[in-house]
Order: C-alpha cells, then structure tokens, then sequence
C-alpha cells in the first residue's frame, strides 16, 4: 500500500493518515492511495468504522496546485468518485480534522458520515479565490449539513470559519480537548458512534433546510456582494450552484455543480486570477540567488523620517512585535508622528480590531528619538525622508558612520537611482530599496530594489521580512520609478494629455472605473497629491523638455495651490469626503490647449482606456527586456497590490496577453499615427512587444534576462 497513506488500526477502528507533505493536496498519487487504503479498510472484517486524518499540521490543503491544467486533475479516481464511494460506504467514515481543511480537503470530509475537528482548524471553501467553485460536491453537500445561508456565504467569499463556528454551523460533530492528544481522542469519539450504534449519515438523504431562510433571500445576498463581485465571474456560480442544491437531489446537484464548475474554468477570471495565484509563488525566486542563503537576523528596526510615511512603515514593525525606533531630528514633528500612530490604532481599537492591552504592547515597541546615536545597534535602517538626492544621500553618509556593522540600510525612494544613494556609503552591499506604498500600514505591495552591488543574504533577509510583516514582495532594479511608478508614469501622461485634449475628468475615471480600476487617474492624483507629482515632475524636466504639453494641467493646478484632497480642490472640488465636479477644471483645460495648439474633441471611453493602459503595457514590455523585472507576473503583483488594477483581468500584462498583443501592437500604432507629435514620441512599440507578436508568443512565455 503507497506510504502517502499509512493505515493502522485502533480496535475495531481502521485508521487512514494522509502523508503527502508539504499540505496534502489531493493530486492523483493521493487519490489512489486513498482509495486503496479505504478500500483496505472495507474488506477487513474486523474493522467497524473508519478514520481520515493527517501526518502534518493540515489535514488536507485542496488540490494539488501542480496538476492544475494537466490530464491528472481530471484523471481517474478523480475527486468526485473518490467522495462518492467514501459516502455510500457501509461503515462510518469518520474525518479527524486535525488542522486546516481547505477546499478538496474540506469536501473530503463533508462526504464522510462524521466529523471531528481539532479547536485550532480551520475550514473553508475558497476556490473562489481562483476565479471558480468547490467542484468536489462542496457547493451540494455544505448547505445540506450547514445550511444555504451559512454555505453561500462561505462559498462566495472563500473565507474559512473556525472549529467551533463550524460546530455551531453543523458541519462538524465534535470538537477536541484544547490539550488532549488529537488522535487519541478521535479514536474515543469513533468508539461512542460505535456503542450508540450511530447511523451512517449520507447527504444523498438529506435536504437542504430552508424553513428560516428569509424571504427573497439569494436576491438580497446578491445584492449585498454586487460592488465587491463586479467584474468576477465565479461568485454568481457560486450561488447558483448553492440554489441547485435546495432544487435538486444530490446526484442531480452534483451534476449541475460540475456544469458550473466547467463554465468558471473557462473564463478570463479563472484564467487570471490563477495566473496572480501563481505569480504569488513565484516572487521569491530572485534570478541568481540562492534562497538557502542565510538571511541577516532582524530583532531591532529603525525609521528615519515621521510623516505619514515613516509613521506607516514604523507600523508594520511594531505590529510584527519588532521593536521599532523612529527618528525625527524635528522634535515636535517625532511628537506629531507618534501621536498619529496611537491615534491609528486607538481608530481600530473603537471598532473592535484592537484592545487596550494590544496598543500598549505595541506602543511599548516604538521608541521615538532626535538623534542618530540611538541608531547603533539596529538591525535594519529604512529611510523615509523628502524625495531629494542630495538629502538622502545625507543621511546615509550619516548612517554609513553610525550604524553597526552588519546592518542593512533601506531606503523607501520611490522614484530615486539607489547606486546613487548607495555611493554615499563605505558597503553598498548593505543598501537596499525598500519602497513601501501609502497608506504604508495598509497597502500590502513592497517593491525590493536591487542596487547594482547589494548583497545576496541582504535581498533574502528582505523577503523574509516583507513575509514578516505580511506584504507581497517584488525584487525589482534599478531604474527610474523602478516598476509601479514607471508605468504609472505612462498612464498618468496619458490621462492629463486626454483632459488637455477635452476629456473631462470625471469621463476619465468613470472609464476606468468600469474597467475595473479600484480608483480612475484624477482622483488618485488627487489623492496622492498634486504637490508630490509635481516634484517627481520636477526632478525631470530635462528629459521632458521636447514635450511641451506634458501633464501641463496637473502643473497648473500645483501653481493655483491646488494639490487634491489635502486642498480641498485639485482635479475636483472637496467638500469633507464628497468628491464634486468642477467646471473651472475643464475651462483651464480648454484654455491651456489654445495656447498650446492641442486640438479639443470628443474622446471616447475605449480610447481613454486604451491609450492608459496600453501604455502602462508598452513600457512593461520594455521592463522586462531591460531585465528591471524578472516576470511580467512580478509586474502583475505590482499592479494589483499597489495600484489597484483588477484581479478579475490578473493584471496589465496578464490583461495583455488575454486581449492578445497583436491587438494592442495595431492600437499602439494606431494611436502613433494618429496623436501627431504627440503619438509619434510616446507610442513607439517596444522592441519586446512586436518580438513576441512576430514569434506568436505572449509575455508569460518571456524567460527574461539570464
């Protein structure tokens, strides 16, 4: 019998224990083995019931993500037949949930009779995740045993529930001791089933109880999920699946369920959703080093600078449980900063995410100082200071004198040359860009910029640390903007060159709004502040001399004080937290053009759509031919996790290659012949693109630089 599954016996009770490190996913091997070992199980005589468990800390994690688009998944005993012959067994089978059961593994133990959970699982359903839906009799058997509002919440959000709610719900039967030993314990739990003489339970017999579902229930449900689902496709097969099982038999359900699953598996959601699944596994393999290099310990964090920046970033830390000092040679501005972080936390705590104990702890981490003396012996430097070389490099020539040996030294620069930065110091082996995004407490993207000289255990010590602190890391180069900034830098250009040109703002964002985008470019603009995108614009005036028109109304609005929300009036007007149009905005813009020979016209949605992202995708291409990103996945996570972009569409490059990049080849050519000066500077194609256009290949296929 295959050691993925290894039975034993307790008695009369016949015990199966997934083995198949790391997460036991329910790949073909599995499968087979589980069958077999029930099967096993079945002709011994002396067995009266029988036990699933687990080897390892998860009972059982799904399917196995690497047969994912392989004849495996689907080859037989696929999962369905293996949990229609543990249902109709004619001895108790009885799951021992001994941690998460997530997906296939949560389904694996609703098709058994019984279940018996330890307090620390968790169990859910989150296919969803991956743009379809449970398809191993998730959607049929949950609402059966749980309920239909219980099952349809749990289904469309892919949230996993505790033990003890899954008790409450019904779909688990018994939970063990908090200090029993587990097995021991599940074993005594089968032996009551069998001197009660237990039924052997089937959801081929029960129905769906709905005698206190509310009225019109699925239609409010609906409802209530529409602004979070727009765009995706799998939640409403998600509750059609669930509205068929209160319809229909079991089997009948099932089938219904393997119709809807078929149909989310063919979409561009599955497709692109899956594609950023992936690209999450695949961040951390940096081309050229070892991930078994050993990292750099981080006990102790410092911050220099307590803005809004430095004071988000200091959070991430202290929340970690790192002992975090934030430096500030301004002492009432370190005051400021501090006050501003308990304010933050004293916020979640009035709505429930945190108590009083929690925000003393964490506050007790922070330390606030003027002097970089107290810089000594920490571990890990980030600076956060005003986006200037010459003061950046300031500071680190200060660091380089202070900091101990050993220490990594971070900036946050978000558009700056860190070789530069790294030259004001005697170890550039030790600079690194850690480019966090605001609010930097919440946003989950950190862009980790690689000097030309920065050392191997330092980029690793980064990634384990972005883990730490729970952000997505992207190991990017060096360039201006490095990944996110310089595409947006594309997408912006085009958005202030389209209200020049007699877009209105609003017509802007609602396009791309409906597009997916969380936010359209002039509120983003307003938010981020037209002060700050004047200053980046600024530390490059040189390079966009020949352009004239270049965000040539985002400057005027800098030079009428007008810097978005911080103002009150940017690209809108703002009245406390309600955004409003303004008609001066759209006259500036008309009067700018007339000065500056731009022709005004009718812009439709499609152009404004295409000509931003387009160009995001145009300069992605040459990102990666430079090598400034190993994967256009890694660009992917950028934008989703720092820009907003719709995980429904996987990101600009995935988006790409889903719409084909002849398609937006011919557009960026279009556009270049049609936008006069304008078009021929600024949608010249990458070389890379028409590349993979000539050889039929899209970007996912492009292996990178080596």
């Amino acid at each position: 019998m295959s050691e993925l599954v290894t039975y034993s016996q307790s008695g009369k009770i016949g015990i199966l224990t997934l083995n198949s490190p790391p997460v036991n996913g329910l790949g073909l091997p599995l499968r087979r083995a589980i069958k077999a070992g029930y099967e096993n199980a079945l002709a011994d005589d002396g067995v009266q019931a029988i036990i699933i468990t687990s080897a390892g800390k998860l009972f059982c994690g799904g399917a196995d993500i690497s047969e994912f688009g392989s004849p495996d998944a689907i080859a037989e005993p696929h999962l369905p037949m293996v949990l229609e012959q543990l249902e109709k067994s004619p001895k108790p089978v009885i799951a021992a949930i001994n941690g998460a059961a997530l997906g296939g593994g949560l389904e694996l133990a609703l098709a058994c009779d019984y279940r018996f959970a330890h307090p620390k699982a968790k169990l859910g359903l989150p296919e969803v995740h991956l743009g379809i839906l449970p398809g191993g009799g998730g959607t049929q058997r949950l609402p059966r045993l749980a309920g239909a509002e219980t099952a349809v919440k749990m289904i469309t959000s892919g949230i996993p529930v505790s033990a003890a709610q899954a008790l409450q719900a019904g779909f688990v039967d018994e939970v063990a001791s908090d200090d029993g030993d587990f097995l021991t314990e599940a074993v005594e739990y089968v032996k009551e089933l069998l001197a009660i003489d237990a039924p052997l339970r089937s959801c081929a017999d029960m129905e769906v109880d709905t005698s206190k579902l509310p009225e019109n229930f699925f239609a409010e449900f609906r409802n209530s999920i529409a602004r979070q689902t727009r765009g995706y496709y799998a939640p409403e097969r998600c509750i059609q699946a669930v509205e068929a099982a209160i319809e229909l038999p079991l089997a009948e359900g099932l089938k219904r369920e393997q119709e809807l699953f078929l149909e989310c598996v063919q979409t561009p959601q599955a497709r692109a959703q899956q594609h950023l699944f992936f690209a999450e596994r695949a961040n951390t393999k940096v081309p050229g080093v070892d991930p078994k290099t050993p990292a750099r310990p981080i006990n102790s964090v410092a911050v220099i600078g307590s803005g809004t920046m430095g004071g988000g970033i200091a959070m991430n830390f202290i929340n970690a449980g790192i002992p975090t000092t934030l430096l500030d040679l301004n002492g009432e501005a370190l005051d400021r900063g501090i006050g501003v972080i308990r304010t933050n936390y004293e916020i979640s705590a009035k709505k429930g995410k945190l108590s009083v104990e929690q925000i003393k702890q964490r506050m007790g981490l922070l330390k606030g100082t003027t002097s970089y003396d107290d810089l000594k012996e920490v571990d890990l430097v980030i600076e956060a200071v005003f986006e200037d070389m010459a003061i950046k490099k300031q500071v680190f020539e200060t660091l380089d004198k202070v900091c101990k040996p050993g220490a990594i030294l971070a900036t946050n620069t978000s558009t700056l040359d860190v070789n530069e930065i790294a030259s004001a110091t005697s170890r550039p082996e030790d600079v690194i860009g850690l480019h966090f995004f605001s609010p930097a407490n919440v946003m989950k993207l950190l862009e980790i910029v690689r000097g030309a000289r920065t050392a191997d255990d330092v980029i690793v010590t980064s990634l384990q640390m972005a883990k730490a602190i729970r952000k997505v890391p992207v190991v990017v180069g060096v360039c201006f903007g490095f990944v996110g900034n310089r595409m947006v830098e594309c997408y912006g250009r085009e958005g202030a060159r389209m209200v020049l040109e007699g877009a209105s703002p609003a017509q802007i964002d609602r396009a791309l709004t409906e597009f997916g985008m969380a936010m359209g470019f002039c509120s983003m603009a307003d938010l981020a502040g037209g002060d700050v995108g004047y200053l980046v614009r600024e530390s490059r005036r040189d390079e966009l001399a020949h352009d004239p028109t270049y965000a040539v109304i985002a400057d005027k609005l800098y030079e009428l004080g007008r810097y978005g929300q911080k103002t009150g009036r940017g690209f809108y007007i703002y009245e406390g937290r309600e955004q409003k149009e303004d008609p001066e905005v759209v006259q500036l813009a008309s009067d700018l053009a007339a000065e500056l020979g731009v022709e005004q016209r009718e812009i439709s949605d499609q152009e404004i759509v295409e000509r931003m992202i387009f160009s995001m995708i145009n300069e992605g291409a040459r990102i990666l031919e430079e090598g400034i990103a190993s994967r256009s996945s890694d660009i992917d996570l950028v934008y989703l996790y720092g820009y907003g972009f719709p995980a429904w569409r996987g990101g600009p490059m995935q988006y790409a290659d889903e719409t084909g990049l002849a398609y937006i080849l011919a557009a960026l050519q279009s556009y270049r012949e049609r936008l006069g000066e304008h078009g021929k500077h600024w949608f010249q194609p990458a070389p890379l693109l028409e590349k993979l256009v000539a050889d039929n290949k899209n970007f996912n296929d492009f292996a990178g630089l080596t």
